[in-house]
Order: structure tokens, then C-alpha cells, then sequence
């Protein structure tokens, strides 16, 4: 069990967050959730949204100015 990588870094809204939204519906069942990576900061308000509509709790961690990981576990 693994966290599933996406990099998003240089997108714009609304790419970061459509692109988080196929990759989440994508996940089989044995992979742990998905790590985005972006340095745009409304994603931080759009991607953690979407993936709990999907049934995803996000945790979110600035790596770098401006770049942050945004962690998405199921929610059990």
C-alpha cells in the first residue's frame, strides 16, 4: 500500500483540482490515497473540497514558498 503521486506544480485553477478529482477515481483499493504537489494556493481550498465529496480527508503541508503537499486519505 502506497500513496499514489501527483504533481501539479505550474497548473492553474481549475486543472489542479480536476486533475486531483480523475486521479482520486482512479485509486484502486489497496493504494493508500494520493499526495498532490502544487504551488498554487486556491488548490488548497478547491482539491481538499472536491475529495470530500469523494469520501477524502486532506492534510496539508507546506514544503517549500510557495509549494505545498496535500495528503488525501480515504475517510473510514
Amino acid at each position: 500500500m502506497a500513496f499514489k503521486k501527483l504533481d501539479v506544480r505550474g497548473e492553474i485553477c481549475p486543472y489542479p483540482m480536476m486533475k486531483t478529482v480523475q486521479a482520486l477515481k482512479k485509486l484502486k483499493a489497496e493504494d493508500e490515497g494520493l499526495e498532490v504537489i502544487t504551488d498554487h494556493a486556491p488548490a488548497l481550498e478547491t482539491i481538499p473540497t472536491q475529495a470530500a465529496r469523494l469520501g477524502y480527508t486532506a492534510q496539508i503541508e507546506e514544503t517549500a514558498t510557495p509549494e505545498w503537499r496535500i495528503l488525501l486519505t480515504r475517510s473510514h
